[in-house]
């Protein structure tokens, strides 16, 4: 938790935050349903190892996967 913390205060921007608080709130989330604007700043979060993204069938019955994003550590107040 305390290296979350440090993470989310030295290296992210307010909006990179932001960002990273509106997935968590979400849990698992489509990326097309992250709003266009804040797409842009999902790779930085992955590389700073926050937020992991992985691909996975939208529904049981199809058979083209979706690229899904998920908050690897939820423990930040």
């Amino acid at each position: 938790m305390i290296k979350e913390e440090i993470i989310l205060s030295s290296k992210l921007t307010e909006f990179e935050k932001k960002v990273y608080d509106f997935i968590k709130e979400h849990d698992e989330m489509l990326v097309t349903n992250v709003p266009k604007d804040m797409s842009g700043a999902i790779p930085n979060l992955k590389s700073a190892g926050l937020i992991e993204t992985f691909r996975k069938a939208a529904s049981p019955w199809a058979s083209k996967k979706k690229t899904f994003v998920k908050v690897i550590n939820k423990k930040r107040p």
